[in-house]
């Protein structure tokens, strides 16, 4: 038995990687189960490495600290490339307001975390754990363990306080949502509201009756208007064309535009008429309307096209089609000429078909290379986000300078590559499938080794008395900041509730409570919310755990 014991038990790199796989696929599988419909999710990987730990199961210090500080790159790198297209587009009308919410959100539980450290006694190293588990944030405890090491504190006490309130961190923010709904929500503020998206598009047919617009080009009509829109097909003797931006609109034409919903008012009082057609279903057979025209989607898969302008293509007037949408990350974007086009992104044609044909050799239209990841762009921004994680940062007041760490610089790196990196032509597409591997392999890694340090120690700490403390604290930072925040969000800003609580679980960066307000609440405004709020809320809380450990020890 030998053997076995050497596999299990002696430390090795072949035992360290079995060990880690063991608490991983274990909790994976726990983290199927559901219990009045609230999962825990890859949590469970966390408290299997707790499990672990406590009954004696360990690796080599050098292979656990490898291993977590990796995982924990990866995860927040990953997740940096993900919100990163969106961050700058969250600070659009509605999105401040979210924002600066979930800003009060915070600072309100950090201001909380801090008056309560001094009421009940509790050490800061092991209340801003608490705060961490308290706030489902695991980045935020690595920053906050980066910063105790920087300063010569052990990280074990806020590992500990994250173990033992993380779970009714998580349940915590779903009570608050329902203790909301009970005592502060009136039936009617639980509705279906589209928030402004300035992108979505739709399609309307407008005939043009407007005798302002009577033999002047599109070009020219474009300039008289400020709603954005791109005519797609144009109707005229009972022909279809695809009329380019030197077309003279006559009286009594057809046109196919392709606008936002809430600019159609204006784009009727600009045309003259708006048609009853319905063209915003998914079923339409775009090819059946008529003879001449085909409609294909086509992918740009050649770098070079990556971070260029769509109208520095010309591909208009040079091939005579016309490009309607663009769909990006699941999101249908109007295909303006400002509009910088990305690696992955899937364009919507019409045109012939030979000159269709000659676009997709210009974009490429290549499937294949979309699904070879780009790792060298990962690797370079993960270098890049540690080097900047390593810079110091000095702060009047404070002796110890401020380092982002390694949860702070790869998701500021990550951010910024994945909302400006096509503008400097550097792919960073992936397909949402490999990033949710990376981060999920990343999180895991992270979450195990986490518990396995935490698991020697968990048990005797929620069997004395500061344990039952902590928990209560813990439960405390939750429950109190979402309900004051999300009362005055309602009240006083009047924003519906799927909304408030999108921002809320943002906020909380607490992606298990987002899913139980999708089933509960109809439309897609709590999704919405959550991804304006999240990475300006996760960016923050890494920020502010390390302030917390300088100033206050």
């Amino acid at each position: 038995m030998e053997w076995l014991y050497s596999v299990f038990i002696e430390h090795s790199p072949i035992q360290a990687v079995i060990i880690l796989s063991l608490i991983i696929a274990i909790g994976l599988g726990l983290a199927k189960i559901h219990l009045w419909g609230i999962s825990l999710g890859v949590t469970f990987v966390f408290f299997t490495g707790i499990l672990a730990g406590h009954i004696g199961l360990s690796i080599n210090p050098d292979m656990l600290m490898y291993a977590e500080s990796f995982g924990l790159v990866l995860f927040v790198y990953e997740l940096g490339l993900q919100v990163g297209p969106g961050f700058l587009s969250s600070f659009r009308k509605g999105g401040v307001k979210l924002n600066m919410l979930g800003l009060s959100l915070i600072l309100l539980g950090t201001a909380m975390a801090v008056l309560l450290s001094k009421i009940a006694g509790v050490p800061m190293d092991n209340m801003v754990g608490i705060l961490c588990g308290a706030t489902t944030n695991t980045p935020a405890l690595g920053a906050s363990q980066q910063a105790l090491s920087q300063i010569g504190i052990p990280s074990n006490g806020a590992a500990l306080g994250c173990a033992v309130t993380y779970p009714l961190g998580v349940v915590g923010v779903i009570i608050a949502i329902l203790f909301m709904r009970k005592f502060f929500v009136k039936q009617e503020n639980i509705e279906q509201e589209n928030p402004d998206n300035d992108n979505q598009t739709f399609i309307a047919t407008f005939t043009v009756q407007n005798p302002g617009i009577f033999d002047k080009n599109i070009k020219e009509i474009a300039q008289l208007c400020y709603p954005k829109f791109v005519i797609s097909r144009l109707w005229r003797d009972n022909r279809v064309t695809i009329p380019t931006f030197d077309k003279v609109l006559k009286e009594n034409d057809k046109v196919l535009v392709i606008t936002t919903e809430k600019d159609v008012p204006a784009l009727t009082i600009l045309f003259g008429k708006l048609e009853k057609e319905d063209w915003n279903n998914n079923d339409i057979d775009w090819n059946a309307i008529d003879s001449q025209l085909i409609s294909k989607h086509i992918i740009i898969s050649r770098p070079e096209i990556n971070g260029k302008k769509l109208g520095s293509l010309r591909l208009r007037n040079n091939y005579g089609i016309n490009i309607s949408r663009v769909l990006r990350s699941g999101v249908q974007l109007l295909a303006t000429p400002e509009l910088v086009l990305q690696f992955g992104d899937r364009l919507t044609v019409v045109g012939e078909k030979e000159a269709i044909e000659k676009v997709e050799k210009i974009v490429g239209n290549a499937v294949k290379t979309l699904k070879t990841p780009n790792l060298g762009a990962i690797f370079i921004g993960i270098v890049l986000g540690l080097i900047l994680g390593s810079i110091p940062i000095s702060i009047p007041s404070i002796s110890t300078p401020v380092k982002l760490g390694l949860a702070g610089g790869p998701i500021v790196v990550g951010i910024l590559i994945g909302c400006f990196g096509p503008r400097f032509h550097l792919v960073t597409y992936t397909t949402r499938s490999a990033n949710l591997m990376l981060r999920g392999i990343g999180l895991s890694l992270y979450l195990a080794c986490l518990g396995l340090d935490s698991g020697v120690h968990f048990f005797d700490t929620i069997m004395r008395p500061e344990g039952l403390l902590w928990i209560g604290l813990g439960f405390v930072l939750t429950f109190i900041p979402v309900v004051i925040i999300g009362v005055i969000s309602l009240k006083f800003f009047k924003l519906d509730y799927g909304r408030i609580c999108g921002m809320l679980c943002g906020g909380m960066a607490n992606p298990m409570a987002l899913n139980y307000a999708n089933d509960t609440i109809p439309g897609d405004n709590p999704s919405v919310s959550y991804a304006t709020v999240y990475p300006l809320a996760m960016f923050s809380r890494v920020i502010i755990a390390q302030l917390i450990v300088l100033l206050f020890l």
